[in-house]
């Protein structure tokens, strides 16, 4: 018995592009670590929405946070000195920011100011957090990845809960990255980008995952996985840095593959008025691609 049906193709096209304005060819230190020295003009992650529909996301290298309207108009909320490398949208509107340098971050719209909010972890530092996930009850989810891999599987996940407690939900994770709770929210899902793969985190009110396992063994691309989203069927949409981006369903069988295979997609979100379009930031290029998919996107928590 073959259970895999065969897998829908679905364009995808560009929606925005980061206008020239923005774009500063030139190597800085986070590429000289990440990109071999390359000089670049950007490197767009985090996407997420507002209640308004405006898509933001994230410039790493240059420090810079955009906000783009539903027109593909293009807004320059913050700059600052750090890394920011995912974004998520809080239920009552604030921006957090995982910020490679400096820990967990908010960012006020209205005046680009960034304000800590969590930068250690028992006085710590953290290795180099990279994307955040929201519960419907407010509690955070982060990754800690640093430059961690198979020769260095120290890799962490957190959940700051909104009592202020912290749990270590898991370490010893070569390269933790994208991440997203499942409909119920008793499971987390984590990109484990060098691993190529997506973990099964089993979750409790306190203390550790026990009993964590690989959800879904990926192949191919030049990376691995990287930014996660979940549809209402409970389906993992998931890019493939390098390689495209997946729909998984709710059992981790393969069901639509987006986009042109050698894409350099980094991260994804659900939007538009029947969130059936995906946002994809294609990091390579400096640009948003949207492709229309069946299932819609899962309720975030800044939509409720």
């Amino acid at each position: 018995m073959n259970p895999f049906a065969p897998i829908a193709r679905i364009p995808a096209v560009r929606f925005a592009a980061l206008p020239g304005e923005f774009r500063r060819k030139s190597r800085t230190e986070w590429a000289d670590a990440n990109k071999r020295g390359e000089a670049i003009d950007s490197f767009l992650e985090g996407p997420a929405f507002d209640r308004a529909g405006n898509l933001y996301c994230v410039d790493i290298p240059f420090g810079r946070v955009f906000r783009v309207s539903p027109a593909a108009e293009w807004t320059l909320v913050a700059q600052y000195d750090g890394w920011p490398n995912g974004l998520k949208i809080a239920r009552d509107g604030r921006i957090f920011v995982t910020d490679y340098r400096h820990g967990i971050m908010t960012v006020d719209a209205a005046t680009g100011g960034v304000t800590p909010v969590l930068r250690a972890y028992r006085s710590e530092s953290f290795k180099g957090v990279n994307d955040l996930h929201f519960a419907a009850n407010g509690d955070l989810y982060f990754t800690d990845q640093g430059q961690t891999g198979w020769n260095d599987p120290t890799g962490r996940v957190f959940r700051l809960r909104t009592d202020g407690g912290i749990d270590l939900l898991c370490d010893a994770i070569p390269s933790p990255n994208g991440l997203v709770l499942d409909t119920a929210e008793r499971v987390l899902f984590v990109a484990v980008t060098r691993a190529n793969a997506i973990w099964r985190l089993p979750l409790f009110e306190r203390g550790p995952s026990p009993k964590v396992g690989t959800f879904i063994q990926m192949s191919g691309g030049t990376s691995g996985p990287d930014g996660l989203a979940l549809d209402e069927e409970g389906g993992i949409v998931c890019a493939q840095a390098g390689l495209g981006v997946w729909r998984f369903d709710r059992l981790g069988l393969p069901t639509h593959f987006v986009g042109e295979p050698g894409s350099f997609v980094t991260n994804v979100a659900f939007g538009g008025a029947d969130r059936r379009t995906l946002y994809m930031t294609e990091s390579e290029t400096g640009e948003i691609l949207t492709a229309r998919l069946p299932i819609p996107g899962r309720v975030m928590a800044s939509q409720l």
